[in-house]
Formats: C-alpha cells, sequence, structure tokens
C-alpha cells in the first residue's frame, strides 16, 4: 500500500511551476520556504520535472517508473501463473506415472 502524500498535487504543480518560470532562477530553500514546503521535496519535484521533459537523464521518468510497476505487477503475476501450472504438471505426471501412460 501507499503512503498518503504529505503535499497536494496541485502544490507540487504550483510549485514546479514557479521555478520553471521564474527567470533568474529563485533559490530553491527560499522558494520552499514561501510555499512552505521541505527544500528537499521541492528540489526533488524539480528533478523529477526535468526528467519527465527529457532534460535530465539520472533519473527516470514519471512514465517509466510507471510502466516498470507494471510490468513487475505482471512478471509477479505470471511467475505465480507458472508455479500452479508447474505444481499441477508435476500431480499428473506422479498420477500417471510411467506404467500408466496415456496413449
Amino acid at each position: 500500500m501507499v503512503a498518503p502524500r504529505k503535499y497536494p498535487d496541485e502544490l507540487r504543480e504550483r510549485a514546479v511551476r514557479l521555478y520553471r518560470e521564474s527567470d533568474p532562477k529563485p533559490v530553491i530553500r527560499r522558494l520552499a520556504e514561501q510555499l512552505n514546503v521541505h527544500p528537499e521535496a521541492l528540489r526533488n519535484w524539480i528533478r523529477q520535472d526535468e526528467a519527465d521533459r527529457g532534460q535530465r537523464h539520472d533519473r527516470p521518468s514519471t512514465d517509466m517508473v510507471e510502466e516498470n510497476r507494471r510490468l513487475r505487477r505482471e512478471n509477479a503475476e505470471l511467475r505465480r501463473v507458472n508455479d500452479v501450472l508447474r505444481a499441477a504438471s508435476a500431480y499428473f505426471a506422479s498420477e500417471i506415472g510411467p506404467t500408466r501412460r496415456m496413449s
């Protein structure tokens, strides 16, 4: 289960937009104080926005993170299905046995 977010999405979007549209760029610590958010939270939001826009390559984009989560869930489900099939195969192989093969 995912923990609840400390800051609303609207605040995140507004904070990143304020930073992105400012010229010159504000000091993150000061902007964070004005918005009443933790400076590291703001810094991470800005970095993630830059990754999503293709301006950074040191972290995955939000779309890539979501795709990786989806693939992990799908992979786990496929592993569970394979385990069930493997167990069923072993069960039926032992039931038929080497002398009672079906023709």
